[in-house]
């Protein structure tokens, strides 16, 4: 049987070393949301298994309210969603494309793109902050360990400091949310 007090433990751990790491990234990631969001620019999120959930809660948040339903929407998509898109593209073409397809149809300069991947090693992140760049969109990359391959990146990289995908997760979607509420009381004030 799993050690329940345990997992909880390594969880709270974890979340202690983004304490102890991450603070500084993250405070230049609201930045960059609030600036964007500002600028009424689309923040785009990306993301596979459970970061693609976590990119689907994430603009839904945005979008919606996470605090206050009362506020004006904010522009946000998950490029998780067009399940039509995605089975199409990665059935004829290419499963590595099927982000920064969308991205290059949709986005502008000045855009935003957050890219979320546990290891730092997905193929379709990659060719998504890649085209990015290209294209003068501004990224936050969410990662864990040493990032991966695309570690260096993002404008803003968030590397939880961690190797258990489970502990990454449950940070990314702390973060994520702090990122969310950060941008939303600020529109507010």
């Amino acid at each position: 049987m799993l050690d329940i007090k345990g997992a909880i433990e390594n969880s709270i751990a974890t979340k202690k070393k983004v304490i102890e790491s991450c603070l500084i990234d993250i405070q230049s990631s609201v930045e960059l949301m609030i600036k964007t969001a500002k600028q009424n620019k689309s923040i785009f999120w990306c993301g596979n298994g459970g970061s693609a959930a976590d990119s689907q809660h994430m603009a839904a948040e945005l979008m919606g309210g996470l605090r206050s339903h009362n506020r004006k929407p904010i522009k946000s998509i998950a490029l998780t969603t067009d399940s039509s898109f995605i089975t199409a593209w990665s059935n004829d073409t290419s499963y590595d494309e099927i982000f920064s397809r969308q991205l290059d149809a949709l986005a502008e300069k000045g855009d935003l793109i957050v890219a979320i991947s546990t290891s730092g090693n997905s193929k379709n992140i990659i060719e998504t902050l890649r085209l990015a760049k290209k294209k003068n969109i501004n990224s936050i990359v969410l990662t864990g360990g040493s990032g991966g391959k695309i570690a260096n990146m993002g404008d803003c990289v968030i590397k939880v400091p961690s190797d258990d995908t489970q502990r990454i997760q449950e940070a990314h979607l702390l973060i994520e949310h702090i990122l969310c509420e950060s941008v939303e009381k600020t529109l507010m004030e």
